[in-house]
């Protein structure tokens, strides 16, 4: 029997124009959220490494990716406001050009070496993440029927986890693993020479990603992609006394629920390292508990795929409500268990979060038609959540890392009061499609 043609994340409802460049635009997007996941992944393995070169506690550590994601406060807006004046296409390509940029700057930050150098560089990086972020995600939501954006965008969203599955094994080998801090027993002290040595060992890796991102940024300037339709773009100023984002519950608590989540996949994922390298919990070096941390990623990426599917049959925000459920579950279990099943517990975590991101984002714009543009922006904008893992930081310096992760689970019931009453439609505009 033919599988219907909702099962495939790229269709289009019956009687609409099919275009094979919408699913080769489809695959051409996946490969940007390959690479921001993958270099956002990356800080996994640097802040541990950085903790250990600049002899940080928790909460430093934690501001390095506090800042990174203060760059989605700062810079949603404006990439907003570039997206409207050159178009998706070319904001994409400065995206990328801004990420090769940062990544070339951390160079000179490790031979310095500097902390604050460092920040600076990791901004950059981040800010153009963000310009992808405003750019990509809507444009994946709208290239199909709303019903189905939920599954579309976890389906992009799994390329995306793919990204951050592969780059603890690429940080752990070229960053941890050729340190002396990454594969020495958790507390030893450093000598100022190894601290320098240890601190330039980013040089490699930065430099790969550098000539990765310059080289998609030549693919994405060649690639003809669609353009959006009328119905996504910002509604005028004369039509705007019409349409009010805050008539619109599902993205009025949309905004926080991303925030709220930020936090919680931001503090597993950065503190996940030191967790399990404890003697009572993994005892063992950075550079093995790096090869866990792809578990955990693995596990966002296999939950996408999987929920991409689900989706198809089951509404997008029964499947988010469960799958917080079980967030809140492991997250009880991380804090309160030790040894291994604390350990597992927390890596399990991943399969959990996966679909979080993409569904709480397609359900927060869906409805909004003209306000597509505007609501996507908010939303980008809410990823700065992920900045308050400094809040995590001081927990953990305070009462102890394990207990830090009530924190997380206290998010996980929040994105599941989102589930079952904050994303319902209120006022809905018309159906926003790409042309």
């Amino acid at each position: 029997m033919p599988a219907p043609a909702a099962a495939d994340p790229t269709a289009t409802p019956s009687g609409a124009r099919t275009v094979p460049i919408y699913r080769g635009a489809l695959w051409v997007l996946a490969s940007l959220f390959f690479i921001w996941g993958f270099i956002t992944v990356i800080n996994n393995t640097l802040l541990p490494h950085l903790r250990s070169v600049f002899d940080l506690s928790y909460t430093q550590t934690t501001l390095i990716e506090s800042v990174w994601f203060f760059a989605y406060f700062v810079a949603s807006i404006p990439s907003a406001k570039l997206i409207e004046r050159v178009g998706y296409k070319k904001s994409m390509v400065y995206g990328l050009l801004a990420m090769a940029v940062g990544a070339l700057m951390m160079i000179p930050a490790s031979m310095i070496p500097s902390y604050w150098v460092v920040l600076v560089a990791l901004f950059v990086v981040a800010s153009g993440i963000t310009l992808l972020q405003v750019a990509a995600n809507p444009y994946v939501a709208v290239i199909g029927p709303a019903e189905s954006a939920p599954a579309r965008l976890n389906f992009v969203q799994a390329f995306n986890s793919m990204g951050t599955t592969l780059a603890p094994l690429f940080g752990g080998y070229l960053i941890l693993g050729r340190s002396t801090g990454g594969t020495s027993e958790v507390g030893t002290v450093l000598t100022e020479a190894e601290r320098l040595a240890d601190a330039q060992s980013v040089q490699l890796p930065y430099l790969i990603v550098a000539v990765v991102l310059v080289a998609l940024a030549v693919m994405i300037a060649r690639y003809k992609l669609p353009d959006m339709g009328a119905a996504t773009r910002r509604a005028s100023a004369a039509d705007r006394s019409g349409h009010s984002l805050w008539r619109h519950r599902n993205l009025v608590f949309g905004v926080p629920a991303i925030f709220i989540y930020l936090i919680a996949e931001i503090g597993v994922s950065n503190l996940f390292i030191n967790f399990i390298s404890q003697p009572e919990i993994g005892d063992m070096t950075h550079q093995q508990a790096s090869n866990y941390l792809f578990l955990l990623w693995g596990g966002m990426m296999v939950g996408r795929f999987a929920g991409a599917a689900i989706m198809q049959k089951v509404a997008a925000e029964k499947v988010l409500a469960w799958f917080s459920i079980g967030a809140f579950v492991v997250m009880m279990v991380t804090v309160f268990a030790s040894g291994p099943l604390a350990m597992w517990s927390l890596i399990l975590v991943g399969l959990f979060h996966s679909i979080m991101f993409p569904t709480i984002f397609t359900l927060g714009i869906r409805g909004l038609g003209p306000l597509t543009e505007e609501g996507s922006g908010l939303l980008i904008m809410a990823i700065a959540g992920g900045a308050l893992v400094i809040v995590q930081g001081w927990l953990a310096d305070m009462y102890g890392l394990q207990w830090s992760f009530l924190l997380t689970a206290a998010c996980e019931l929040y994105v599941l009061f989102y589930a079952l009453w904050g994303c319902k439609v209120t006022n809905a505009e018309p159906e926003a499609r790409l042309d």
